[in-house]
């Protein structure tokens, strides 16, 4: 196919703030990385990193007071054509045509992003409709279809429930069902596995890799897990404080790391081989306060390999250090 040789999303110098009284938040900060066809791109950093609001601004759902400023965010379509989102209107006709049809959003919380008065089935017959000519029947009749696509026993009963009558499991195979009922060619994942048990998170990524497989859709994972991207991602995009710090192969990452903030977070997990009563690494201070971001680089304040009069002075570009990997330090020239 022609276009599998285009990445699916292209995410160029993204910039999005949000406009306070208090002033001004760059929650994402200059942010690019592509999402190939097919392939599964995990974003990973610590809470506060701009990860979730990367997703917003793709899917253009940034809450007020906060809007894009910068940047391109390039989307090739079925046909091959290519769709710079930034430049839609976010209520638009074809911005909501593309979100929930040809990109699906399962949210962070599943327990909030149902509406609690309307049944699962009310809310998946609404966005069948919304990008499907077809009769009310015939949509319930794919509602029921999805939640059973993401095996949820007896669809055809619980598409009548209400989300609270769920178990925290079922909500997200819920949610799933809802962003995939459209068939989009690009599923982004906020935390999917977030306040659920073990047992239930390998259900859930499990089946994320099977509806992967089975629908050839791309998947953008954002998560602080590194344990889920060993598990599931192509790539890693690695992000602090808006800022895309490294980026390559998964195996790459986690076998050779070059950026002092991904080496710090790989060893600040336990492992099998780790001694026992031995404390774990941790990485020391914490991220800044938006509005006292630290000059030069991002991460200067943190990291123990600083180079003094040039890291916190001055911002290292996201440059090419071997073949497909990009990392934004100045140890690295």
């Amino acid at each position: 196919m022609p276009n599998d040789t285009k990445p699916l999303l292209s995410v160029r110098n993204l910039k999005t703030s949000f406009f306070q009284d208090e002033g001004t938040t760059k929650a994402v900060d200059g942010a690019s990385f592509d999402v190939a066809p097919g392939k599964t791109l995990g974003i990973v950093g610590e809470s506060g990193c701009g990860k979730s609001v990367t997703a917003q601004s793709i899917l253009r759902i940034v809450d007020r007071p906060g809007r894009i400023v910068a940047g391109e965010i390039v989307l090739t379509r079925a046909d091959g054509s290519q769709t710079d989102l930034v430049k839609l209107t976010p209520n638009g006709r074809e911005m909501r045509s593309i979100r929930g049809g040809e990109i699906g959003l399962v949210f962070q919380e599943p327990m909030t992003s149902f509406s609690p008065v309307h049944t699962i089935g009310a809310q998946l017959i609404e966005a069948v409709l919304l990008h499907n000519a077809v009769s009310k029947k015939e949509a319930r009749w794919r509602g029921v279809e999805a939640l059973r696509s993401v095996g949820i026993p007896q669809p055809e009963r619980r598409v009548d429930e209400y989300s609270f009558e769920l178990s925290g499991g079922l909500r997200q195979r819920a949610m799933i069902a809802v962003a995939l009922s459209c068939d989009p060619r690009l599923l982004i994942a906020d935390e999917p596995t977030t306040a659920l048990d073990v047992t239930t998170q390998a259900q859930i990524l499990d089946l994320l890799r099977k509806l992967q497989q089975e629908r050839g859709m791309a998947i953008m994972l954002i998560t602080h897990n590194l344990g889920v991207v060993a598990e599931m991602a192509d790539d890693v995009v690695v992000m602090y404080l808006g800022r895309v710090v490294e980026q390559g192969n998964v195996d790459d990452i986690f076998h050779d790391p070059k950026h002092p903030y991904t080496k710090a977070l790989l060893q600040s997990i336990p492992s099998i081989d780790s001694v026992p009563r031995l404390k774990l690494a941790t990485i020391s201070g914490s991220i800044p306060h938006p509005f006292n971001r630290p000059t030069g680089c991002p991460f200067h304040p943190r990291c123990a390999s600083s180079i003094a009069g040039r890291c916190d002075t001055e911002v290292p570009e996201l440059q090419a250090v071997g073949e497909g990997r990009k990392v934004s330090c100045f140890l690295y020239p």
